[in-house]
């Protein structure tokens, strides 16, 4: 006996929300409605209820996603944020070369790993990891 599964497709609403005065403007395009919230926190509860009354459906009849519209000013700053955060992890990666150069040449003239380690003053550890990598 041979039992297909059922495959339940469950539809998806994408609510928009945005700062707008004190709350927060909650848009459901699928519906064409909006709603508000006073607290971020609220937007999910505000824009399920939403749907749920205007659609007639269930909290298992639906996916959401939320999508904050950030103003264009606290993007740029992200933006900026990320930008630096991908040159510290350059700059970590070439700070880290250089302290396995220098461990190199001081294991190059005859130091132990230990003696290297207190010179540099970094533990044994990180001596044995920069040697490894």
């Amino acid at each position: 006996m041979t039992c297909a599964a059922e495959v339940v497709r469950v539809k998806t609403y994408a609510a928009e929300v945005r700062r707008d005065g004190k709350f927060w403007l909650i848009t459901v395009p699928e519906i064409g409605r909006s709603t508000q919230a006073l607290r971020y926190r609220d937007v999910p509860a505000m824009a399920s209820d939403l749907i749920e009354i205007m659609e007639d459906v269930g909290p298992d009849d639906y996916t959401l996603h939320i999508k904050v519209q950030l103003p264009d000013a606290v993007q740029d700053h992200l933006a900026r944020a990320e930008v630096l955060r991908e040159e510290v992890k350059r700059k970590q990666a070439e700070a880290a070369r250089e302290s396995r150069e220098a461990v190199k040449r001081l294991l190059a003239e005859g130091l132990t790993q230990r003696e290297a380690a207190a010179v540099l003053d970094m533990s044994p550890q990180r001596v044995n990891q920069l040697v490894n990598s």
